[in-house]
């Protein structure tokens, strides 16, 4: 199946606007990839400052993980399947994000067990690593 890069989030996460933090999937390298996100300043986990809610850097590791096992399943010509995260390990914040940022998540797959996956993520912007954090996810 012949898919091009980069893919719009929507064809692979569930999650739609507003709650839909991730735009597209940029890269991919087996069950690892890169994921892009622009924090637009009518997100809902915006404050009235600018500043995005702590809170919502994992949400953007869990949906860039979506994303790139949604790829995944495409290439499989599998329906998408959907997870739900369950835990947050080693979760360490760094430097704020703000409304108009572009992020790019780099995600990598550490384990794959049954109906849980284990995935470690990075979010940056430009050359700042803002955060950086591992994620259980129970995947149906």
């Amino acid at each position: 199946m012949g898919i091009t890069l980069p893919l719009p989030a929507e064809e692979l996460i569930p999650h739609r606007l507003p709650m839909r933090l991730v735009d597209r999937l940029l890269e991919i390298d087996g069950k690892n990839g890169v994921v892009e996100a622009h924090i637009a300043a009518d997100c809902p986990l915006v404050s009235a400052a600018g500043r995005l809610e702590d809170i919502a850097l994992t949400e953007l590791l869990a949906q860039a993980y979506a994303a790139v096992k949604g790829y995944c399943d495409l290439l499989e010509s599998r329906p998408v399947k959907q997870g739900f995260l369950v835990g947050i390990k080693k979760s360490v914040k760094l430097l704020p994000a703000q409304a108009g940022d572009r992020l790019s998540i780099k995600i990598k797959t550490l384990a794959e067990l049954e109906e849980f996956d284990v995935a470690e993520g990075e979010i940056w912007r430009g050359n700042e690593l803002l955060a950086r954090g591992e994620i259980k996810v129970w995947v149906h």
